[in-house]
C-alpha cells in the first residue's frame, strides 16, 4: 500500500510526474549541452595554446594533448549536466512540492 492507504496511487503519481518532467529535462539538457560546449571551448583556448581542441583522430596531435582535452571535456560536461539536472529538480520541487522521479 502507498502512504495514503491506496495501493498504486503513489506509483501512478510518480510515473505521471516523470512523464511531465521529461520535456523539461530534455530542454534543460539541450541548454546545458550548449553551455558546456561553450565553456569547454573557452577552457581549451585558455589551456591548449589557443588552438581548437584536438579530436582523437587528429594525426598531428599527441596522445597527451588528445587525452587531456578529452578529460577536460568530460569533466566540464559532467559537472554542467549535474548542475543543470539538480537545478531543474530543485525548481520542480519549488513549483510542485514534489521531487521529480518520485523519490
Amino acid at each position: 500500500m502507498s502512504a495514503r492507504g491506496l495501493p498504486g496511487r503513489r506509483s501512478r503519481a510518480a510515473r505521471r510526474q516523470k512523464i511531465l518532467y521529461r520535456p523539461v529535462g530534455l530542454l534543460l539538457g539541450l541548454v546545458g549541452g550548449a553551455a558546456a560546449s561553450a565553456l569547454f571551448t573557452r577552457a581549451w583556448k585558455a589551456v591548449g595554446r589557443g588552438s581548437d581542441a584536438p579530436d582523437a583522430l587528429d594525426e598531428g596531435r599527441s596522445w597527451r594533448e588528445v587525452l587531456i582535452a578529452a578529460a577536460l571535456q568530460g569533466a566540464i560536461f559532467a559537472t554542467v549536466r549535474a548542475a543543470v539536472d539538480r537545478g531543474g529538480a530543485v525548481g520542480v520541487r519549488r513549483l510542485t512540492g514534489t521531487w521529480p522521479g518520485g523519490s
